[in-house]
């Protein structure tokens, strides 16, 4: 089983609350994996970006269409027998397994962990990001922890984004992945 999972191309979802370094770190993996990377914030409909915006929290029925969206996406590159890394909150277990429906299973997500404070000044520090500090909390309170799902990477982010992309990639490894 193991061998056959590391011949297929894989989906890769870098996840966690705003201000984590989703994008960053996102970036970093595809480069060291040689994958295609996606900002997941791209495919929000229109109406999310507003909300978010706007300070007003996002419900599961507005998240569930981005959801099929990154899913249809991870999939079309897996059909292309490619490999890909995508950006996206995934703060529940329920929006994770519609996304490993949607490619049948072969899904891992490292997730970045981090205190209140350090997201907080981090957040803070964005420029020009469509996502308010005062959402911070919502998703805070969202946020299901995925610990002892299978195929997740944990990774603390007090680091440098090259130092915590070091640290998945070797959580990434012991599952398998590798360039």
């Amino acid at each position: 089983m193991m061998s056959e999972q590391m011949n297929k191309p894989h989906a890769i979802i870098i996840m966690g609350v705003s201000g984590c370094g989703k994008s960053s770190v996102g970036e970093r993996l595809a480069e060291a994996l040689h994958l295609a990377f996606v900002e997941g914030d791209a495919l929000h409909p229109a109406a999310n970006v507003e909300k978010m915006s706007k300070g007003i929290p996002l419900t599961d029925e507005d998240r569930m269409p981005w959801l099929d969206l990154i899913g249809e996406d991870m999939q079309a590159s897996l059909d292309k027998s490619e490999g890909i890394i995508v950006s996206c909150s995934a703060l529940k277990r329920v929006y994770r397994d519609r996304l490993r429906a949607a490619v049948g299973g072969n899904l891992f997500f490292v997730y970045l962990e981090g205190s209140k404070a350090l997201l907080t000044k981090r957040m803070g520090e964005r420029k020009g990001h469509f996502m308010p500090v005062s959402l911070l909390e919502s998703q805070l309170a969202t946020l299901e922890v995925p610990t002892g799902e299978p195929g997740v990477v944990t990774v603390d982010i007090d680091d440098t984004v090259d130092g915590i992309a070091a640290t998945a990639l070797k959580g990434l490894a012991a599952l398998g992945i590798t360039a």
